[in-house]
């Protein structure tokens, strides 16, 4: 699992790559964890190539989600696959995100 964080015009983008399972969650909470400070603007997370969440990845997007929420800010997550659409459907995500295609 590998996170890519670029910051450019106030604007966050977190690139997202391969299996976000549970020990890929542990591995890169810290990471997700340091864009809770950016959470007061706008934070995209790129799923392009994210071929898979578990219940822990769904927490720390949960966890950021709830830090922008405190500090007036809007995540956005791009570019999930059917598969990962149907997680977040499943789990009521779909209407807790700005979802861009």
């Amino acid at each position: 699992m590998n996170i890519t964080i670029e910051k450019e015009d106030g604007l966050v983008t977190a690139r997202l790559e391969g299996r976000l399972d549970t020990p890929a969650s542990l591995e890169v909470a810290p990471q997700m964890e340091s864009l809770h400070e950016d959470a007061g603007g706008t934070v995209v997370l790129d799923c392009g190539k994210l071929e898979y969440i578990s219940s822990s990845g769904l927490r720390l997007f949960l966890s950021l989600r709830k830090a922008a929420v405190n500090k007036g800010g809007t995540v956005i997550i791009r570019g999930i696959s059917n598969e990962i659409r149907q997680v977040f459907i499943m789990t009521g995500f779909l209407n807790l995100f700005q979802i861009d295609d």
